[in-house]
């Protein structure tokens, strides 16, 4: 671990790691082996990351997201060896509670909405919508799901009960909105 790190409490961080500086990581976080973070990331609170995963500069977690094994992100839109692109860094945030599935590959200056799941494989090389369940190389959008990461089921009305918590949303065009009465 290098210096000006900061890792709340109870986090478990496995073999083989290395933290960089500037790296801020929130409470209850847990990071497989071989990872590498840093420098000058955020994690949330609750974030799991799976083995072989690099989050580099210009990524940012909010609470709760999960990134599975050998996820690969981008920070620079096009690298060059010969070129040093520091200055270039896009930003990608992954919103609370997302998931990105194992050897998903993230091309950054994008977004991952909340709860927003990314399949397994799939290049994500534009934002992907809260809820929205995105698969395939390029990502497209197959479905919606709710908290817990189930396939939402709309009635005649566009409704859904997230199965996580039982709030109701509704499908308007296409976004997800929590149902108002």
């Amino acid at each position: 671990m290098d210096s000006d790190v900061l890792i709340g409490q109870d986090c478990k961080i496995w073999h083989f790691c290395h933290i960089l500086s500037g790296t801020r990581i929130g409470q209850n976080c847990s990071f497989g082996q071989n990872c590498v973070i840093g420098p000058n990331v955020k994690i949330g609170n609750g974030c799991k990351v799976q083995n072989n995963v690099s989050i580099y500069e210009g990524v940012e977690c909010e609470d709760d997201v999960f990134i599975g094994p050998s996820v690969v992100f981008t920070n620079v839109i096009n690298p060059r060896a010969f070129i040093v692109r520091k200055n270039e860094y896009k930003k990608t945030t992954l919103k609370k509670g997302c998931t990105i599935g194992a050897n998903a590959t993230i091309v950054c200056g994008i977004t991952i909405g909340e709860y927003a799941f990314v399949g397994a494989g799939a290049v994500v090389r534009e934002a992907v919508k809260p809820f929205a369940l995105v698969v395939g190389i390029p990502a497209r959008q197959i479905g919606w799901v709710d908290k817990a990461g189930n396939k939402m089921i709309f009635d005649s009305q566009n409704r859904a009960i997230d199965s996580y918590d039982g709030r109701e949303y509704v499908l308007v065009g296409d976004e997800i909105r929590a149902y108002e009465n």
